[in-house]
């Protein structure tokens, strides 16, 4: 009898989720027309769910009328509870955008990978990628993504969309780094996608490093320290 309503209330408990999912759903679909919801989630807190929207988190309240952006924060243990979730909805927006849609400068031997938002004309992002090889001997694949944080049309954008549209773009982005004349070309390419991924990540600079697991690590960082910051993650 007990196995019989706690199963009861159980199913109660789901139909009632999955009820304010559809709410909250429709109402941010009539407010943000523009956005597409990913995935709605009871939260912690009752009464609030979790919505991600491609590589960001917002609460909203289970009626689908109250929404905001912010930390939430356990203050017993002192965690950072929505950085934990983000980590993993990063890690899902990198994974839909592929590799395919990113430059990879892959080692012989493979044991970890790192996502890069680089701008080409940025001091550091230049410095991190002139010592490219050091990464690689230590096994670091690295992906990168463009952020021209001059924005749309302008120099460093334009030079993005030419070194992915040229006939070898490890090449031409190691020229364009240097300083080096590259073909201006256009073509089809990712590099919107790119700073609208940057925009949902709030990248304020770069370069900005983004672990497998979706950790942000702002800012360079040579070989040796990244591959250890990456050896405590897999542990």
């Amino acid at each position: 009898m007990q196995k019989l309503l706690l199963g009861t209330a159980l199913a109660a408990v789901s139909l009632l989720a999955q009820a304010d999912e559809k709410i909250i759903r429709e109402q941010l679909t009539k407010a943000m027309p523009n956005f597409t919801v990913d995935t709605v989630k009871p939260s912690v807190v009752k009464g609030l769910y979790e919505v991600s929207i491609g590589g960001d988190l917002v609460y909203v309240s289970d009626d689908g009328k109250y929404l905001f952006q912010g930390r939430l924060i356990d203050t017993q243990t002192r965690t950072d509870l929505t950085e934990e979730k983000l980590s993993g909805v990063r890690k899902i927006a990198l994974e839909k955008m592929g590799e395919a849609n990113m430059i990879s400068f892959k080692p012989k031997i493979h044991s970890h990978t790192v996502y890069v938002f680089t701008d080409i004309d940025c001091g550091y992002c230049r410095k991190l990628h002139s010592e490219l090889d050091s990464y690689l001997a230590e096994g670091i694949q690295i992906n990168y993504l463009f952020y021209p944080r001059a924005g749309k049309g302008s120099e460093s954008y334009n030079k993005a969309v030419a070194v992915w549209c040229a006939k070898d773009r490890n090449a031409a982005l190691t020229a364009a780094k240097k300083d080096q004349k590259i073909e201006m070309k256009t073509c089809d390419n990712p590099v919107d996608a790119h700073m609208a991924l940057a925009g949902e990540f709030d990248v304020k600079g770069t370069p900005m490093i983004v672990t497998e697991k979706g950790t942000i690590l702002p800012g360079y960082l040579p070989a040796k320290e990244l591959l250890e910051h990456l050896k405590t993650e897999k542990k």
